[in-house]
């Protein structure tokens, strides 16, 4: 019997050493193709490191973290065997310009024209940094500064920091009827960043900020205030699980996004209050040149009859053509997708089309959740867009869409052009 138990053992320490003498080691890791962004950053936020055991899955998953950071278009891998249980790897990025600015023009619903110039760059000293601000005049002044930098600390730690002054005219809804305010939002955000692996991100931390409200045009009661300065602070977590893939306009895969906030607030008017949403994302590759892409949002806000209801409809952020800010609510389902079809694809531009729909339904302020399946509260908007990308510029997706009502309320519109830039999702 003590003889069988020391051959079981010299075959398992056999077996042990075979392996370690079988295991292929880094030797050397070269990055080739960074020419703003530093190789000694690439290094630093790569799992694989030299002296390690080759891992192929590991080594995977540090080229999906590079494809998705703003500087990289598109990254691989080749490995060499150089020697007896050795080898190197060579890792090739395709680098984005970063530089951006950050123009658009419109007129307003007062015919005020308009217009908002910014620079921003999204990999500052080379290091995944992006920093940046703009002016805005929409008949108000408004600015923003923005610093983020994921890896300042480490691999996993990092920070952003926000600063915003922030003036626009929008209106306020009571009993279906509305006033037009003058609104200003002054912030001062500071969040902490961390990534848990390749897949698992948090962002934490508070946002201090004071909200002015200033009466302007539209109906006027004993009861509704001509004017308001509120002092808030909003606590911030954000949750993200990505799993998306990149081949540069192409995407695939899953992406979820947790956003939970807290409101403490002392004024009238508003009471502490939370709201959360989650937006679920799916890509999923059609053929060569398809691409079909869906997202969709839930969320709910402490359900109180307030015109300050955090939830808009708004053609820019939920439905394309409905209109800009038509109605407001404390719950929020919507559904986008669409289908994009690349026309033109060449090395440095590539110009898709698409067919969408967008579906929404909401709950009104003081509602209750089967206000989400009534049908005064659902739209419906479908349409068709174009889409211009250069594939070397960061973001740089200059989007056009035309949506008509299919389902809806006479108080949005039939239909309207949206503009942009970037992907809608």
């Amino acid at each position: 019997m003590i003889s069988k138990l020391k051959i079981v053992l010299v075959l398992c320490l056999c077996s042990v050493f075979l392996g370690q003498a079988q295991t292929t080691k880094i030797a050397s890791i070269t990055i080739k193709g960074a020419q703003k962004t530093k190789p000694s950053f690439i290094a630093k936020i790569l799992e694989t490191q030299v002296g390690q055991p080759l891992d192929s899955t590991v080594l995977h998953q540090d080229i999906l973290r590079l494809k998705r950071l703003p500087a990289i278009s598109y990254a691989y891998y080749t490995v060499k065997e150089i020697g007896a249980q050795e080898c190197a790897i060579d890792i090739t990025i395709e680098e984005n310009y970063t530089l951006l600015p950050d123009l658009n023009f419109w007129t307003t619903t007062n015919n005020v024209f308009s217009y908002k110039l910014g620079l921003y760059d999204y990999n500052l000293l080379g290091r995944n940094i992006t920093f940046g601000g703009f002016y805005q005049y929409n008949g108000f002044h408004t600015y923003a500064l923005n610093f983020r930098a994921p890896n300042l600390f480490s691999r996993k730690w990092g920070v952003a920091l926000n600063h915003q002054n922030w003036k626009s005219e929008e209106p306020l809804y009571f009993n279906d009827q509305s006033a037009n305010y003058l609104y200003n939002n002054i912030s001062f955000e500071a969040l902490a960043l961390y990534q848990i692996d390749v897949n698992n991100e948090v962002n934490f931390g508070v946002n201090f900020f004071t909200e002015k409200y200033q009466y302007l045009s539209g109906i006027t009661a004993p009861e509704i205030p001509q004017q308001l300065d509120l002092q808030k602070a909003l606590f911030k977590l954000v949750y993200g699980y990505t799993n998306l893939d990149y081949y540069y306009q192409y995407v695939s895969g899953f992406k979820s996004v947790l956003y939970a906030q807290y409101v403490l607030t002392e004024n009238d008017y508003q009471n502490d209050f939370y709201i959360f949403w989650n937006d679920f994302f799916y890509y999923k590759r059609i053929g060569e040149k398809g691409n079909w892409a869906n997202r969709l949002r839930f969320g709910l806000s402490s359900n109180e009859n307030t015109p300050f209801a955090p939830f808009a409809l708004d053609n820019n952020v939920n439905l394309r053509g409905v209109g800009i800010l038509v109605d407001r609510g404390t719950g929020s389902f919507v559904l986008n997708t669409e289908y994009r079809h690349t026309i033109y694809d060449k090395k440095w531009l590539a110009i898709q089309t698409n067919v969408f729909t967008d579906f929404g339904s909401w709950r009104n302020p003081g509602g209750e959740l089967n206000d989400f399946f009534q049908e005064e509260n659902l739209r419906v908007y479908s349409g068709i867009g174009l889409r211009f990308i250069s594939k070397k510029v960061y973001n740089a997706t200059f989007r056009i869409d035309y949506g008509f009502r299919i389902v809806g309320q006479s108080n949005t519109s039939k239909a309207g052009l949206v503009f942009g830039i970037g992907q809608y999702f």
